[in-house]
């Protein structure tokens, strides 16, 4: 063996390609241990489908199960799906506001605060998180689990620079967030209880071969990679190895290929984590983990998790549809049967003695209106048997399992129906019924607020890391005037982010709105001379839904914002202006005078803030009427 092959063997493409082969198999055993769980991720997207005459076979297999006789009556009367898309329609108002509140008073702090509120606006709209949360919501309200994939796209945001020779393009980067069906996460352990308890994950996924050239400059073959299709979302068959699942869709994804990203948690033996990317059967990258999430500066992992139920001793969200599952099999039966029962009692078993009638007649025609029935002589006549009237039980066995679908999904007749029960005419009662409905749901609705507050941390978080050139944020504020914020990630220092009080399920906007008028009745907006303050009026008509009536200006929020701007940026050239309002101005640059920040900055930016303060009073107090001079002091 010459010296490049020895090279190779120990230092080049074998050493490659016994990290492919360790991935790969860590990814075979991952799987296997939870088939489990794909199994009845599969058998619930059935169930929701209403392809609900299949089961879990002792093989490990989904399949159909056959009909006893080919008389009986297999309809489906599919009661999960609508309880699925009325809990949909209750979480979709889980839209919740997130506030980002300063570390300390400093105007510095302060700022940061009102930047960092302002890049996650920006973000939620750019990235339309709310089509996000409710294509995330279907996932875990039918699997029970769901995934964000926070990440920073180097091939995002402005152009900056291009290659004249090449013809490339270089980006200024930007955050970029999917959603993970669960079937493409696969952590180290099915009991830990969160991502972050994770030492590793695995997040396998099918793309295009073009895709991963362009992504991974590696040419790889690809093939036929089946993915079943659910409401617009895919998830891997190819990975799962099933595909004999009759209701849901089998889509066959021509020339994908495989690729396998494992995260691996910071250790002792890689103090910055580990991140392998294996495409096919090629390594593209193996580094440290690139994204920097946690409190103390480490680096984690770039998922958010978003259950439906909460399974304790499990990393995986149980969902209603595994516990409504048996309540409709039974359903279906019972409905099946009284069916069967009826169709006995209007088609009828005729009695016919042997060889008394032409039977071949008989089968092909029945007895028909004014039918001639010749029958043999001396034979008994033919009749119907008597079958009695439908069993009480059937009605009642119906009865209850729609009771137990209510008791076992927390979703009623006023939720479903979005009608009252005839039994009740009290509107204190209705409203009593209206909350306990809906606090049905606020475990599930928490989960999804903890999920967009994670999201947004992990926003900011990376922008902090990776914005490093100056960025453009437009936002609207409370005036309805366009905010401009120019910004990098140097300026999101100290900051908090935190969640608003408000449950979006236990207060309708109406309920809202009606709350906002009762207070303002009781004068509780009104200030100690009884009257109501311009910035309060325009507050109460935008939360009230009346924000665009009225575009005027709150004129002192201007003011304090431009005091504040001088205070950051204060120099020689800045000098009041007869538009100021001077009495305010005095009253920013004095508490900004008082602050820490102030003297961190020094004396002389304390000199020149003093300088302006003065110039302030000497334009708000004229000599001549107070009999005081305030000069500059040299």
């Amino acid at each position: 063996m010459d010296n490049e092959k020895i090279e190779k063997f120990f230092y080049g493409e074998d050493e490659d390609a016994q990290i492919v082969k360790e991935v790969i198999a860590d990814f075979e055993q991952r799987r296997e241990e939870r088939r489990h769980f794909d199994l009845l991720w599969e058998l619930n997207m059935n169930f929701v489908l209403g392809n609900q005459y299949t089961a879990i076979l002792p093989n490990g297999e989904i399949s159909e199960t056959e009909k006893i006789y080919n008389w009986e009556c297999r309809e489906v009367y599919n009661h999960i799906a609508p309880i699925i898309e009325t809990r949909l329609a209750k979480l979709k108002r889980v839209r919740p506001t997130v506030n980002v509140r300063p570390t300390s008073s400093e105007e510095s702090d302060v700022y940061c605060s009102k930047l960092c509120k302002a890049i996650i606006e920006y973000q939620k709209r750019k990235l339309n998180l709310s089509k996000l949360v409710s294509e995330a919501s279907v996932w875990s309200e039918v699997c029970g689990t769901a995934f964000y994939k926070v990440v920073w796209d180097s091939n995002a945001g402005k152009v900056i620079a291009c290659d004249d020779k090449t013809g490339k393009k270089f980006y200024s980067g930007d955050v970029n967030i999917s959603v993970c069906s669960p079937f493409e996460i696969f952590p180290d352990s099915n009991s830990v209880s969160d991502v972050d308890e994770c030492s590793s994950i695995i997040h396998a996924r099918i793309m295009p071969t073009s895709e991963a050239k362009m992504l991974f400059d590696v040419d790889v073959k690809g093939g036929d990679r089946y993915a079943y299709t659910f409401d617009g979302n895919t998830f891997l068959s190819g990975i799962s190895g099933r595909s004999n699942v009759s209701k849901v869709t089998k889509d066959v994804r021509h020339n994908h290929c495989l690729v396998i990203e494992k995260y691996v948690k910071p250790n002792a033996e890689y103090p910055d984590g580990r991140l392998i990317i294996v495409c096919e059967n090629k390594l593209v990258y193996d580094g440290q983990l690139p994204f920097v999430f946690g409190e103390s500066q480490e680096r984690g992992f770039p998922f958010v998790k978003q259950i439906a139920i909460k399974d304790v001793g499990s990393f995986w969200g149980g969902s209603v549809v595994e516990r409504c599952i048996p309540i409709q099999r039974a359903y279906n039966a019972v409905k099946n049967r009284k069916h069967e029962y009826l169709a006995r009692l209007t088609g009828g078993i005729l009695a016919v003695e042997d060889g008394s009638v032409d039977m071949d007649n008989l089968e092909d025609e029945g007895l028909a209106p004014g039918k001639i029935l010749v029958y043999r002589q001396g034979s008994s006549l033919p009749r119907y048997m008597d079958h009695g009237e439908v069993p009480y039980d059937f009605n009642r066995e119906e009865d209850r399992l729609l009771n137990e679908f209510i008791t076992v999904s927390g979703v009623s007749e006023l939720m479903r129906d979005s009608s009252v029960p005839s039994s009740v005419t009290s509107g204190r009662a209705i409203s009593l019924l209206i909350e306990q409905d809906e606090s049905r749901l606020s475990a599930t609705g928490e989960y999804i607020r903890e999920s967009v507050l994670q999201i947004c941390d992990y926003i900011l978080k990376l922008y902090k890391q990776f914005a490093s050139t100056e960025r453009l944020c437009e936002i609207t504020d409370e005036n309805g005037d366009i905010e401009v914020y120019y910004f990098n990630g140097a300026q999101i220092t100290n900051y908090d982010v935190v969640l608003d009080s408000v449950n979006e399920l236990t207060e309708s906007p109406a309920q809202r709105r009606n709350t906002i008028l009762e207070l303002f009745r009781l004068g509780l907006f009104h200030d100690e001379n009884g009257k109501l303050s311009d910035r309060t009026r325009y507050k109460l008509l935008d939360s009230l839904g009346f924000g665009l009536w009225d575009y005027a200006q709150d004129e002192r929020s201007l003011q304090v914002k431009n005091a504040i701007e001088e205070n950051l940026n204060m120099n020689e050239d800045v000098r009041p202006s007869d538009i100021d309002d001077h009495k305010i101005h005095i009253e920013e640059h004095r508490k900004f005078m008082l602050s820490n920040e102030a003297k961190k900055r020094g004396k002389e930016y304390v000199e020149l803030l003093h300088k302006h303060l003065v110039a302030h009073k000497n334009m708000l107090i004229p000599a001549q009427i107070t009999g005081e001079n305030f000069n500059y002091r040299g």
